[in-house]
């Protein structure tokens, strides 16, 4: 694995399949606008999450938990609310943020993926 990019797309798209295993669909990937980038946009239910996938070497640092601050929630909701706005057919359904840390399970290359539905709220709607 090469550069930052690459990493992370490696790293969402085994997030996207770990979590249509866990009966999720989804709706679109790596979703940009000129407030910032939400990396899953899935169905789970009747409910629109928007989804940030981490992932980490190890819990240094506080580990994924504290991986996301505020200015990057901010970025995330307001990009949000950009998606729902263009996508009036999602406008109906409930919404939350989740996020999915990925972390290596002890002996490589077993992953450990902890998914945090609500992980944070919008300020912005």
């Amino acid at each position: 694995m090469q550069g930052g990019r690459e990493k992370g797309d490696h790293f969402e798209q085994l997030a996207l399949h770990w979590l249509q295993q866990q009966g999720l669909q989804i709706i679109q990937q790596n979703f940009s606008c000129r407030f910032g980038e939400i990396d899953l946009i899935m169905l789970d239910g009747s409910s629109v999450c928007f989804i940030e996938v981490k992932y980490r070497k190890s819990n240094a640092f506080g580990g994924t938990a504290f991986s996301i601050p505020r200015s990057k929630q901010n970025k995330i909701t307001r990009s949000a609310l950009s998606y729902i706005t263009s996508h009036k057919v999602y406008q109906q359904h409930s919404y939350r943020f989740d996020a999915l840390f990925i972390q290596p399970a002890g002996r490589a290359p077993e992953l450990h993926y902890e998914w945090i539905r609500n992980a944070f709220q919008a300020d912005v709607y």
